[in-house]
């Protein structure tokens, strides 16, 4: 498939202006070294930078014609089917068979995972308990977000965490515990095991969609990119409503997850979250398949 230079360059612009809405204020907030407890996550723990989202990627097997801006991207090329490459206008350009080719053991490792999650049946128990994990005997001057107030201070917090049952799956979240809270937890999720663990129903496996995605940049099309990170984005803001954190003066009202109340809601919001993210993950898991088909192919 190739696309001329109208045909992209319109696509480019509906890129931009779609993620400029969640780029564009974050770079202004930088600029003024005012810090977002919740949205800076999307854009400091992902390595994904505001301008690396903001390019568009055709995928694999678009080439795009007149498109001399992306000859010193990362793994484009000259492309053309059946054509010898001497004969090959320099400007129709695509990333290239030889770069997926070096990113099978990526492409494969994703793969594995994404498949293993989608087969597992979603749990919806853990009510968010992971942040509050993450602040358990720590003093309000001593939490990530120490600017914020923990809702019920250091010792109801603590009280919360102890009346219930941990059972984070994800080891992303899980190496983020305090170390007494650590053992309360009833899995030890593993830098190396996560196809073991990761269940369709984590909001962290969730938003990492969104770091899967990008991480199969250029090889997919930032459509793809884009909806992975508006779920991530969403997700984000939940999972921040549950925490202990009162973030009320920024508009987030909490969902309290020690109440039934609070946690009927949680619940609510996760079966949601699941339910967008399992065609991402799909979709995800297809566009793994064909780099690989392609890569052993070619």
């Amino acid at each position: 498939m190739v696309l001329d230079g109208e045909e992209w360059r319109r696509r480019v612009a509906d890129h931009a202006t779609r993620i400029d809405r969640y780029v564009a204020p974050h770079l202004a907030r930088r600029e003024a070294h005012v810090k977002h407890p919740v949205f800076d996550f999307l854009f400091t723990y992902y390595s994904y930078r505001p301008a690396q989202l903001r390019r568009w990627h055709p995928g694999f097997s678009v080439g795009l014609d007149d498109a001399e801006e992306y000859a010193d991207l990362k793994g484009y090329g000259v492309v053309g089917a059946g054509v010898s490459p001497g004969s090959l206008s320099p400007t129709r350009l695509g990333v290239t068979p030889e770069y997926v080719r070096s990113q099978q053991p990526l492409v494969a490792a994703l793969h594995r995972l994404l498949t293993a999650t989608a087969a597992r049946a979603p749990h919806f128990g853990c009510f968010g308990l992971h942040e509050w994990a993450m602040v358990y005997r720590l003093a309000d001057d001593e939490t990530r977000h120490a600017d914020w107030p923990l809702r019920l201070g250091p010792a109801g917090t603590d009280e919360v965490v102890e009346g219930h049952r941990i059972a984070c799956s994800h080891f992303d979240a899980y190496r983020f515990f305090t170390p007494p809270a650590r053992p309360l937890n009833t899995l030890s999720p593993g830098r190396d095991d996560r196809p073991a663990f990761e269940q369709p129903g984590c909001l962290h496996a969730g938003m990492d969609l969104y770091k899967h995605a990008f991480r199969l940049a250029p090889m997919v099309d930032s459509d793809l990119v884009a909806d992975c990170f508006e779920l991530a984005w969403d997700i984000r803001v939940m999972d921040m409503r549950a925490a202990p954190y009162d973030l009320r003066d920024l508009g987030f009202e909490p969902v309290p997850i020690e109440t039934a109340d609070g946690k009927a809601a949680y619940v609510e919001a996760q079966r949601g979250f699941a339910e967008r993210g399992a065609p991402l993950r799909a979709r995800l898991v297809e566009e793994c398949r064909r780099l690989l088909t392609a890569s052993k192919s070619d």
